[in-house]
């Protein structure tokens, strides 16, 4: 675990996957030494983290300086979302929605649910979730926090970014910068990885102008993977602890090649669910090696862990060690903790 604060290891991360209000905050205990809960409260209520709509048009968490910068950039993936509407867009001009839209989030932060309600006032032809994706996808909004236990209630309030942080949004896009960022965070990688991480177009040719400042390898495939130079590239045999991912967690979801982490024999498992949910995971020895999930009882909580395939006794031991842990930071009105190990869904 490292020694930082939550904005410096959100912005290591260039972001955090956050389309619900809870994971972050096991992804942030996994990976800090000594996260408490109010340590992520405090950075949204002082408005340093924000949580808006962005890489690949999900909710993630990033700190209001990286918003501010890299928010205009992604606004081509945005605005090609609204392909998504097809014919619910029927009517709508988004010219003459926005306006409307800007000027009731400047009277105060709404639900989408009061927003769409105002919108329709004034534009009663047109789909009401039209109105709503569009204002989501076109205007920098952020997520009001609240006292919330994971800072947020189901149904946010939202507001205009520059008013909750006093600034204004960068008007100047700059690719270059955000691929920087995202390779300090997750190279090396090759420019798909890029492409599914961020969701943006175009990302080769702006990867190949910057290959001169880069460090370059070839996987086993031959594909080029470029990073930083300067960045940390652990050796082979150094040690990976065993680790618990939240939901959707963006090792994950930041690379075409789930490999890296993800063995293919896995993947449906992991990746499979129609609903497009990913679920919790445990990491031995840096790979994905099972789900997690909590259950619980009136006063009694249970982290149940399933892995893939039949745990050494070692790994076995380590995870529950460390799932009895992550257990008492996340049920902390509990009085009684249980960690099991259900049947290994690979049975041998």
């Amino acid at each position: 675990r490292e020694r930082c604060s939550v904005v410096a290891a959100v912005e290591r991360l260039c972001g955090m996957q956050a389309q619900e209000p809870r994971p972050p905050f096991p992804g942030l205990w996994t990976r800090l030494h000594g996260f408490c809960r109010q340590d992520l409260h405090r950075a949204l209520h002082d408005r340093t983290i924000v949580r808006g709509t962005l890489m690949r048009g999900t909710l993630h968490l990033m700190s209001a300086a990286d918003y501010i910068t890299h928010r205009l950039t992604l606004q081509p993936m945005l605005t090609r979302s609204l392909a998504l509407l097809g014919t619910r867009a029927e009517g709508l001009d988004a010219e003459e929605v926005l306006p409307v839209a800007r000027a009731l989030l400047d009277e105060r932060p709404r639900t989408f649910g009061e927003l769409r309600a105002a919108l329709v006032e004034q534009f009663p032809e047109i789909n009401d979730r039209a109105l709503g994706f569009t204002v989501r996808m076109r205007l920098p909004l952020v997520m009001i926090p609240t006292e919330d236990r994971w800072g947020f209630p189901a149904d946010a309030r939202f507001g205009l970014a520059e008013s909750w942080l006093g600034t204004l949004v960068s008007d100047e896009a700059n690719l270059e910068a955000l691929i920087l960022r995202y390779l300090a965070a997750f190279g090396p990688a090759t420019g798909a990885d890029v492409q599914q991480w961020s969701g943006l177009q175009g990302i080769k040719p702006v990867l190949e102008s910057l290959r001169p400042r880069l460090a370059l390898f070839r996987d086993e495939r031959g594909r080029a993977l470029f990073d930083l130079p300067s960045a940390p590239r652990p050796a082979e045999d150094t040690p990976a602890p065993p680790r618990f991912l939240p939901e959707f967690d963006n090792l994950l979801l930041s690379h075409a090649d789930r490999t890296r982490v993800l063995g293919d024999e896995h993947r449906h498992f992991v990746l499979g669910a129609k609903n497009g949910r990913i679920p919790a995971t445990v990491l031995v020895d840096g790979s994905v090696a099972g789900t997690w999930r909590v259950e619980r009882k009136k006063l009694t909580a249970t982290l149940a862990i399933t892995p893939f395939d039949p745990l050494s006794k070692s790994d076995a031991a380590a995870l529950a060690a460390e799932g009895d842990a992550l257990l008492r930071f996340l049920e902390e009105e509990a009085t009684t903790f249980d960690v099991k190990q259900n049947p290994p869904l690979n049975a041998v």
